[in-house]
Order: C-alpha cells, then structure tokens, then sequence
C-alpha cells in the first residue's frame, strides 16, 4: 500500500464526509492506493455513525474507537499501530489542512529521501494573541532546545516513512513533539512544506492554555529522557559532584579559617550552611543517579536499539 492517512478526531462529524470525499478525489488523481484511519477520540456527537457510514461506500475508509477520550497522542499512537502504508500522513479532521499538500509531501520522501516532512503553515487564520503569538513562542524554544530547523511543530499535517512511526512512541502531548522522538531515534533528515491553513467550517478549536503548558513539560520531558534515559548518571553524577565539590571547598576554606584565626565565627557564617547544603545536594543527586543506573540496567529496553538495516545476517 503506497500511503495511510491518520486522522484524529474529536466530535468533527459535519467535517467527515466533506474530507474523506476530498482526499478520495486528491488519491484517485494522483493513482495512489491509501487508506484513511479515522481515530475517533471519545466524540459526543454522532462522528462514529458518520464513520461507519464512510465505510460502507468506501472501503479504503477505516475507523477505531476510544471508549472514552484520551487524547491525540494516543489517537495518534494507535494510528500509527494500524497502519500499512509505506508513506504515513497525519492531517486534521477539522478542514483546515488541505489534502491537495500530501502529494508533494509524500514526493518529497521519496524523491528527497526525508525522513519525513512537517507542514509549516506560514499564514494563519487563527486568533493572534490567543494562539498565533503563543504558538510562535513555542516554535521558537522548541527549536531552540530542540535543534531542529522547523517553523511549526505543531503543524498537524505531517508526513513520514513507515519506519519512523513504528519506531516511536507517542504519549501524554507528544504529539507537539514527533519530529523530536524521530530525531532521537535516528532519523534526522527532517524537511518542511509550507502548506495552506484554511478556515474552521465546523465545530470550535481544542486549543487551550493547559496544552500550551503541559505542551512545555513534556518538551523538557523529551529532552531529558532523550539524552539520558539509558546513562542517568552522567547528568545526576554531573551535578552531583559539581554541588558536592562546591561545598566541600566553601566548607574547607571556613574551617581552615576557623583554625587560622579562633575568633573566626564559623557558624554565624551563612556561607557555612550554603556549603552544607551544597554537599548534602550533591550527595542525594549522586544517589539519584545510581539509583537510576540500576534501574536502566534491569529495564526490559536497556539493549532495544533501532537497526536500519542488516546484510550477511
């Protein structure tokens, strides 16, 4: 199968019909044999009828169910599970990604050799100080801290090799983060596409501030575990020894004086309690880092590597 269109959703069923019969027009044009993966993430409305009544005319439709909802990443994640495409899209089902981009998206992956291909979408109909400018200023850390040269990781519109979904995990709002979990597992040729953003035709925004915040924890959260799930150590032990080290010299330099001149009031010193502070820091971080040491070494993952490919095996 050339490509599976991921689709999340959240009580989006005046939108469902209108783009599944769009992206049927873009595929049959383009001669490509797809099939759409509809996630519906504990609707209310009628989304899952509409659905099941997708299918029934087209078989290429499909669809999961959440008893309840818990979230687009894991809508996602579950996507990502069911699909068979050699080429991955994900895109909203709110309209305002267009299906006319994943031609040249897919292109771009299997000409360019990208690993995959994030939509950037340069001009916004959204509210300017509500989402626009909070968006921008989260691009702009993400990147940053990051290192990877994307305008906006949160474009929902994305594009990728099967490989790279079957090897990430996305969980609590990853999902703001994928281009992230792929380059720490190894694919780092990551382009992007500016794409259209259309206007909303139906139902309201899921955006809100508690993602917006939760969305800065989980990048904090990516980066650590990241570069140190499998050697704690070097980042406890690091610190550790940096606290320990300050305090014991800041201590000895008090003590020393002590003895060097009696009237010396070592205790009345703030810096005395600063340095004991500092070591017993030191202590529990370095403590922190071996406990974490041997928990990665009886993890289950210790040795998962991902391997591309193999020869003479």
């Amino acid at each position: 199968m050339d490509l599976s269109i991921v689709i999340p959703l959240l009580n989006e069923a005046d939108s469902l019909p209108e783009l599944t019969e769009w992206i049927e027009q873009v595929m049959q044009r383009e001669k490509t044999t797809y099939e759409v993966i509809y996630i519906d993430d504990g609707s209310t409305d009628n989304s899952w009828a509409v659905i099941e009544s997708l299918r029934q005319r087209n078989p290429n439709v499909k669809g999961i169910k959440f008893q309840r909802n818990y979230g687009k990443s894991a809508a996602l994640q579950v996507g990502f599970t069911a699909a068979q495409g050699d080429i991955v899209v994900t895109m909203d089902a709110d309209l305002q990604d267009s299906p006319e981009e994943i031609p040249e998206m897919r292109t771009m992956i299997l000409s360019n050799g990208y690993d995959l291909v994030s939509g950037w979408k340069k001009i916004r109909y959204d509210n300017t100080f509500t989402k626009n400018i909070p968006s921008k200023f989260f691009n702009a850390v993400t990147r940053k801290m990051s290192g990877i040269a994307l305008h906006d990781f949160n474009c929902g519109l994305k594009a990728y090799k099967k490989n790279v979904v079957k090897s990430i995990e996305v969980y609590g709002e990853m999902h703001r983060y994928i281009p992230v979990l792929a380059k720490w597992s190894g694919y780092k040729k990551i382009g992007e596409k500016i794409v259209e953003h259309r206007k909303r035709k139906h139902g309201v925004s899921k955006f809100g501030w508690d993602r917006f915040i939760n969305g800065f924890l989980d990048l904090l959260s990516i980066t650590f575990v990241g570069r140190f799930s499998k050697r704690p150590m070097h980042f406890f032990g690091l610190w550790g020894s940096i606290c320990f080290l300050a305090g014991f010299f800041v201590s000895t330099y008090l003590i020393i004086s002590k003895i060097v001149d009696s009237d010396f009031a070592l205790t009345n010193r703030p810096g005395f309690y600063i340095a004991l502070t500092l070591i017993m820091i030191g202590m529990q971080l370095f403590l922190a880092g071996y406990l974490g040491e041997l928990i990665a070494r009886n993890s289950s993952t210790r040795n998962h590597y991902l391997i591309e490919t193999q020869t003479g095996l």
